[in-house]
């Protein structure tokens, strides 16, 4: 199911780089293009690695869209796995699975008042549409079923246990504010439930 398609060394902060391998996957239930990214480093915890599944964001990964905690959330992780190894699940799930042009219209929405949530209902959709089963199945065709899990998300989290996938330890990020998202981060602490320390 899973092939190693390349070995990318990863730019993180001013001349580091980080080796990792990128995979592609076969027979995955959504058919989505979706990428494991494999770090190593010598004394990694094997037996638990790091996971993070972080869901595309073009917005905010690519252009540091002031909307989102996206980016930062990736940089971070990215660091953290060099340090300690681990796998990034990159997941094709743009605007919690809405889609790219969806969110930019809920991105409107926001700027008219409505938080997040607020706006992906408006335009028709639940708060989050994204599934984790693919994740699940990314990991077992790597041959790992227990981790510990990068996320502040308790819908990630529950739904990678109902997918068979152990968890040793959840792991929270930063709460990564600046001007434009601290009501996206309220947000997601209110409505989603995530774990996030707000000041």
């Amino acid at each position: 199911m899973a092939k190693i398609r390349a070995r990318v060394p990863f730019k993180v902060g001013v001349g580091s780089k980080i080796p990792a391998e990128i995979l592609s996957f076969d027979g995955l239930t959504s058919e989505q293009e979706h990428v494991a990214i494999i770090f190593k480093c010598a004394d990694q915890n094997d037996s638990a690695p790091l996971v993070r599944m972080h869901s595309e964001c073009l917005t905010g990964d690519v252009f540091h869209s002031s909307r989102c905690d996206c980016g930062e959330q990736l940089e971070e992780t990215i660091q953290k796995m060099g340090e300690q190894g681990g796998i990034l699940l990159y997941l094709r799930q743009e605007g919690r699975g809405i889609g790219l042009y969806n969110k930019l219209d809920a991105y409107e929405l926001q700027s008219q008042g409505m938080n997040t949530y607020e706006a992906n209902n408006h335009l028709g959709f639940p708060d989050d549409l994204r599934s984790f089963e693919d994740a699940a199945d990314m990991l077992k065709a790597l041959d790992v079923t227990t981790i510990r899990l990068i996320t502040n998300n308790p819908k990630k989290i529950k739904e990678i246990q109902d997918h068979g996938i152990q968890l040793e330890a959840v792991i929270g990020t930063q709460a990564h504010l600046k001007d434009g998202n601290t009501l996206y981060l309220k947000a997601k602490v209110s409505h989603g439930k995530h774990k996030l320390s707000i000041d």
